[in-house]
């Protein structure tokens, strides 16, 4: 624990150069005391930090000297390769090339005599796209329980164990639409987040399945192994099973929108504004995609600076909104 406070320590000095010894003492919970220790003993293993009193002093670690503080413990080596590095997102900056060498060196450094017999870049993956992007489109259940979904904080830790002991796991799960969960057993290969939710990933009976964690009810490793298909990872199978949605969202509603209010709809609706028009005159043409013939209620906020004008059920849904909140609306009879 202490090897561990000094390493810490030494790494907030790095960044901010000094710290009194009370923000590192609540920093870390411990006393002031055993800060100054700390400080002491990095002192006589030679390192240059020190002391200093009066007004604006604290800890100080010396500015001209060069710390080699980039070596990472295997564990945080697998964590950084685990999450990854969206290409797509830094070749827009200008830094593809970049990210490219930097996964590289992650990927070699993984390689190395202390490298896990199960790697949790293998059993864990970071998708940073949205659902409804170019990239790919979710929510249908063909092959999948998947698709956007409030995620409630599920501790997936358990789970995440079972993926990389290559057990088997029995799942009490809630698909969409139903009230009451099914016990299903599932061979995982590993657990995968995407626009702000978890799924874990697996087979049932030799066919791959999307889990929404905020779906999944209860959750058992068993003592059998997992009995994953040769040749399949985690990152095979997660392709497959994004290729197998639906090329369009369930339903993809038209409106005509105010020009001037097209930066408010970005922010509004992100991702799921998935097509603009060429402004004519005033307006613009957007494309919303929805899950659900309900989802054109969002579409109400932007009041009469849009026009939904396709598909028809989603003008009567519309229609019949506004019937209802003109009524809820209305002024009360004159005395």
């Amino acid at each position: 624990m202490k090897s561990s406070r000094l390493m810490s320590t030494l790494l907030l000095l790095q960044t901010r150069g000094s710290m009194t010894a009370e923000e590192l003492a609540q920093r870390f919970e411990v006393s002031r005391r055993t800060i100054l220790r700390d400080v002491e003993a990095l002192s006589e293993a030679g390192v240059p930090v020190h002391t200093e009193r009066g007004r604006g002093g604290g800890i100080v670690l010396d500015r001209r000297a060069r710390l080699d503080l980039s070596r990472l413990e295997p564990a945080e080596l697998q964590l950084l390769a685990a999450a990854g590095l969206d290409a797509r997102q830094l070749d827009a900056v200008g830094l593809g090339d970049l990210g490219t060498r930097a996964q590289e060196k992650l990927e070699a450094a993984m390689r190395g005599p202390l490298a896990p017999a199960v790697p949790l870049a293998d059993v864990l993956r970071i998708d940073s796209a949205g659902w409804f992007t170019a990239r790919s489109h979710g929510g249908s259940d063909g092959g999948s329980d998947g698709g956007p979904d409030a995620d409630p904080g599920t501790d997936l830790t358990a789970l995440l164990d079972a993926c990389r002991g290559r057990r088997r796991v029995e799942l009490a799960y809630r698909r969409s639409g139903e009230s009451a969960a099914r016990r299903l057993t599932v061979d995982p290969y590993g657990l995968v987040s995407k626009a702000g939710s978890w799924y874990l990933i697996g087979d049932v009976q030799g066919t791959a399945r999307m889990f929404n964690a905020a779906r999944i009810r209860s959750h058992t490793a068993l003592p059998e192994p997992a009995l994953l298909r040769d040749g399949e990872t985690l990152a095979s199978v997660w392709t497959a099973l994004l290729e197998q949605f639906s090329p369009a969202p369930a339903l993809e509603v038209r409106a005509l929108l105010r020009a001037n209010r097209l930066d408010l709809a970005r922010r509004i609706l992100g991702a799921r504004l998935i097509g603009v028009s060429e402004p004519e005159g005033d307006r613009v043409t957007i494309t919303v995609a929805c899950e659900e013939l309900e989802g054109v209620r969002q579409l109400l906020q932007f009041g009469d600076h849009l026009q939904v004008v396709d598909p028809p059920e989603a003008v009567q849904r519309v229609h019949e909104l506004a019937q209802q909140l003109a009524a809820a609306h209305a002024p009360a009879a004159e005395g």
